[in-house]
């Protein structure tokens, strides 16, 4: 089993600080800003990053859905980690400022990949549609906190 790895990044206009609280805030932001890859999406724990216990169904392709219960902890300023207890994938947010008013986020998912042939399609080919359901995820919260 190889490691797989997808990374998606973003420039927001608007302060790191308001970018991290609505990424962070799963009770109202973070269901708004999903795109439509996740559903029966529901916060089990807390709602505000750190301790938070958030469930939803991931369909990266038509064929391969992710049932997700993420435990969420906040190791440094301006970053969120998702670990799913019922994998191996963890994904890991990154808020960081980029200028007067701007910032970077960035989102990193990780996960241990199948092995064969099947393993060589999946570290090909998965990095590149996470990415895409990312790089939305990420357009839906620029136009959540950008004024």
């Amino acid at each position: 089993m190889a490691q797989v790895e997808a990374t998606t990044e973003r420039i927001i206009a608007a302060d790191a600080e308001a970018v991290f609280d609505a990424l962070a805030d799963y009770k109202d932001v973070r269901g708004k800003v999903l795109p439509v890859h996740f559903s029966e999406y529901e916060v089990r724990e807390g709602g505000d990053g750190e301790g938070t216990v958030v469930h939803w169904k991931l369909q990266a392709t038509s064929k391969r859905v992710r049932d997700c219960l993420l435990d969420v902890s906040e190791p440094t300023d301006g970053q969120l980690v998702e670990k799913d207890r019922n994998s191996s994938m963890v994904t890991t947010w990154t808020v960081t400022p980029a200028g007067e008013g701007r910032s970077k986020a960035v989102v990193t998912t990780v996960w241990n990949g199948a092995g064969g042939i099947g393993g060589f399609f999946e570290k090909t080919f998965a990095p590149k549609g996470l990415g895409r359901i990312y790089d939305e995820l990420l357009q839906n919260l620029a136009a959540q906190v950008e004024n």
